[in-house]
């Protein structure tokens, strides 16, 4: 089932046509990178899933159910995370999730064992400092907490981890993973690592529509070559072999790739060894989101 529908979305701000005829499927209990470059029209589409920004053209599904502008009916099957969240500042962790459950017209005893549940799972137990002394990781993770805080069906997260350090961002990707038994992450960033460590699917924003979208290990599939990676022990015999294959790919100082659809490999290594030029490493490459990425933008 889809949790998460787009169809034909458009949107424009001024002479600039941001999305243009966006389709999106979100599949229920999946980690679902929404990758673009800064830019490229993933917050304006959140705002637009939220019913916060009136799209041009086109349709939202939540959980089936169509968004509309200014509505907020379908945001009781969503919990966001923005990717500067805001609090007030006074509050400790608890005492602002027990506000947003009052907000949120939840009944004592559903704040009281929610607010405990969540703050163990976010690592937030046992913290009683005011939330202005909290660093940025400990907000985002509070964050994740409030977004969960209604049971939602879709979790939207806009650039989580995109200003903090490697060990704040391990935590956030770790609780991303841990959720979601519980609801679909749609999770948009531009950090093509994170999405390799912690999504089932992936669709690249490009241009105002949808380059590729599908489950990671489909798209890695759909862009498999056969690469392979040479490198060499001076530069001589690099400038020999390149000389020899001018499709080679220069990466390092005295590294090549080797594309089998350019270069026969087997030609490649007889070369090498037909010459006894100094072989440091070889070896095949196999595909990563960067350059499944830069294929898709045409870079």
């Amino acid at each position: 089932m889809a949790m998460l529908e787009l169809q034909g979305l458009r949107k424009r701000f001024g002479e600039k046509e941001v999305l243009r005829g966006l389709h999106l499927t979100v599949p229920e209990h999946s980690i679902f990178g929404f990758v673009g470059q800064n830019g490229a029209g993933k917050t304006t589409t959140m705002k637009i899933i939220l019913g916060l920004l009136r799209a041009d053209e086109g349709e939202v599904l939540v959980n089936g159910e169509r968004v509309l502008y200014g509505c907020a009916d379908t945001n009781r099957f969503v919990g966001y995370l923005p990717d500067v969240p805001s609090f007030y500042s006074f509050m400790t962790a608890a005492e602002y999730l027990r506000f947003c459950g009052e907000t949120a017209g939840m009944t004592r005893a559903e704040i009281t064992g929610r607010t405990e549940e969540l703050l163990s799972l976010v690592g937030l137990a046992s913290e009683k400092s005011r939330i202005k002394g909290f660093s940025r990781g400990m907000k985002q993770r509070l964050g994740i907490a409030q977004a969960l805080l209604n049971r939602p069906r879709l979790l939207i997260c806009d650039e989580p981890t995109s200003a903090l350090d490697p060990v704040g961002r391990k935590e956030i990707l770790e609780l991303l993973m841990a959720v979601k038994e519980q609801t679909t992450v749609l999770f948009s960033t531009h950090i093509l690592s994170d999405v390799e460590r912690i999504c089932t699917d992936v669709a690249f924003l490009h241009d105002g529509v949808i380059g590729m979208q599908g489950s990671l290990s489909q798209i890695k599939s759909r862009y498999r070559r056969e690469e392979y990676s040479l490198e060499l022990a001076d530069d001589a015999a690099m400038l020999a072999v390149k000389k020899a294959f001018p499709l080679a790919r220069q990466e390092g100082e005295n590294r090549l790739l080797i594309c089998q659809e350019d270069h026969d490999a087997a030609r490649v290594l007889r070369f090498v060894a037909d010459g006894r030029l100094p072989l440091s490493r070889w070896e095949k490459r196999e595909p990563t989101l960067e350059s499944v990425f830069m294929e898709v933008m045409g870079k």
